[in-house]
């Protein structure tokens, strides 16, 4: 269960990378409130998370998860150009956080 809610927190964390960037800068109120939270939401899950997962496996798997899907968005969006240096290094950091999961 720890593992499930250590993934929907690094989703929360591409959530509110997302949402702080289309606030401008806190200029705008929807994104600025999504921001906050998904942020309190995100922090939360792995706090809850490392109850049974080690500080450092978790937060790596956490950053690696939000920062994955952040440039995935990026990427669906349009707003980054994928290029094929770019899928090669975001597979290699997936293949790292599953190789956290798989040694922890």
């Amino acid at each position: 269960m720890a593992w499930i809610v250590l993934l929907v927190a690094g989703a929360m964390e591409a959530a509110w990378a997302v949402a702080l960037s289309e606030s401008r800068g806190f200029k705008r109120l929807w994104p600025s409130v999504i921001f906050l939270v998904t942020s309190v939401l995100s922090l939360a899950g792995l706090s809850i998370a490392m109850r049974d997962i080690p500080t450092g496996t978790a937060y790596a798997v956490w950053t690696g998860t939000g920062a994955a899907l952040t440039v995935l968005w990026a990427f669906g969006t349009r707003k980054e150009k994928a290029t094929q240096a770019k899928a090669l290094l975001l597979s290699g950091l997936v293949a790292c956080v599953i190789g956290l999961k798989v040694v922890a």
